[in-house]
């Protein structure tokens, strides 16, 4: 498991994150602290790595992290607040219009794979108490180089900031965190010939290429009994979402956040699965990629 090595997310337990559901609730910088080191998972992307997959100590936010596809060839943002190669010279605007509709600063569109049309369903509350948190982080100079993309890129419209739904309303709640936070779906869901394929949403199949010779394919978690999580367990999905361990043993590859995921409030991680019952199952069987058997078998 020394691929997916991820020490630093200590940082996210001292940030204070077992925090009430809604943003509302909470203190920004907190709550904040608790979205980026929990199910939104920044760092996952923007930590820096090195040959090993694991991300430097110190370096959890300060991008360089390498992903190549047949359609961008992109290194994660530095999102520290360093005022030369981070987002110090931002205002809280701008880091909000990059958040929400990938948009930076000077007009470049800075996506995929950031999953912005995720976070354009974020409420205004929490990706200012995400925008609160960064804005506290140590600031860390670190260059990186030049993303480019082979296929036309649009911003996505302003968003809504609609208030996310009631912690009460567990499935809605579920909802919202699955598809304006921790974009689930993203990775989730196979890419067609326009695009995400919608009509199978969820089913898995997505193949990422996380570095040379780690190339991965994405899990069905739709309810399918036989191809995805229809016969598992409310115990052994939430075991998969924050252990990376699947209901036969197996253990689950990156990039599937689970060391983050792993901080979610248990009211949080609840409301994601009862959530994922909802959607509809759609049977596709995914075949494991070499990597995936060798290293995570």
């Amino acid at each position: 498991m020394s691929v997916y090595s991820v020490s630093a997310i200590a940082v996210a337990i001292s940030a204070g994150l077992f925090l009430p559901a809604t943003a509302e609730d909470s203190d920004p910088v907190s709550r904040g602290a608790y979205l980026v080191n929990g199910p939104a998972a920044c760092s996952n992307c923007h930590g820096t790595r090195n040959e090993k997959f694991e991300i430097v100590e110190g370096m959890e936010f300060a991008g360089g992290f390498h992903i190549v596809d047949p359609a961008f060839d992109v290194y994660a943002s530095n999102i520290t607040p360093d005022t030369e190669t981070g987002i110090g010279g931002w205002s809280d605007e701008e880091v909000v219009k990059a958040i929400r509709e990938g948009v930076s600063p000077d007009g470049e569109i800075i996506f995929p794979p950031m999953p912005v049309p995720t976070y354009n369903n974020m409420s205004d509350a929490d990706v200012t108490a995400i925008v609160a948190y960064l804005r506290t982080i140590p600031a860390v100079k670190h260059a990186v180089e030049e993303s480019h993309w082979n296929i036309p890129q649009q911003a996505m419209p302003p968003a809504a900031g609609t208030p996310a739904p009631p912690a009460s309303d567990q499935i809605a709640y579920g909802g919202y965190i699955v598809n304006a936070v921790a974009h689930c779906f993203e990775c989730h869901t196979p890419m067609g010939p326009a695009g995400p394929d919608m009509s199978k949403l969820g089913a898995g199949g997505m193949q990422i290429t996380l570095a040379p010779g780690m190339e991965i394919v994405t899990s069905n978690i739709t309810p399918d009994p036989e191809t995805g999580i229809g016969n598992w367990t409310d115990e052994q999905i939430a075991e998969a979402i924050t252990g990376g361990v699947k209901a036969d043993g197996g253990l689950i590859s990156p990039p599937m956040p689970y060391p983050w995921f792993a901080n979610m409030t248990q009211e949080d991680l609840d409301a994601v699965i009862a959530y994922l019952r909802t959607i509809p199952p759609v049977s596709n069987k995914v075949a494991r990629t070499e990597f995936q058997q060798k290293n995570f078998p």
